[in-house]
């Protein structure tokens, strides 16, 4: 059953190459969506595809990188849109 997950991780999520290990792991396990860091801090992840390999992406998502220290990830399940082709890092300009 494809599904849409929604994503905000907080805690030391920025600079220590999350967004990179997102994009990886996503491309890894198929899916699409994308990746991004917020202004206050958190990273947002938006990826589509089996749930099964959602299930497995969010297990990552909360490990994170060495580096990070995931805090807290809040999550929503919504309907599968099938908007995306790949998985991608966007970049907020800042």
């Amino acid at each position: 059953m494809k599904a849409r997950l929604h994503a905000y991780i907080s805690g030391r999520v920025q600079g220590v190459g999350f967004r990179f290990l997102a994009q990886h792991v996503a491309r890894m396990l198929g899916l699409t969506g994308w990746v991004q860091n917020l202004y206050d801090g958190r990273v947002e992840v938006v990826a589509e595809g089996q749930r099964q390999q959602l299930e497995q992406f969010l297990a990552e998502l909360k490990k994170g990188p060495r580096l990070a220290r995931v805090e807290k990830v809040e999550v929503s399940w919504e309907e599968y849109k099938g908007e995306f082709s790949e998985f991608s890092v966007e970049f907020s300009g800042y």
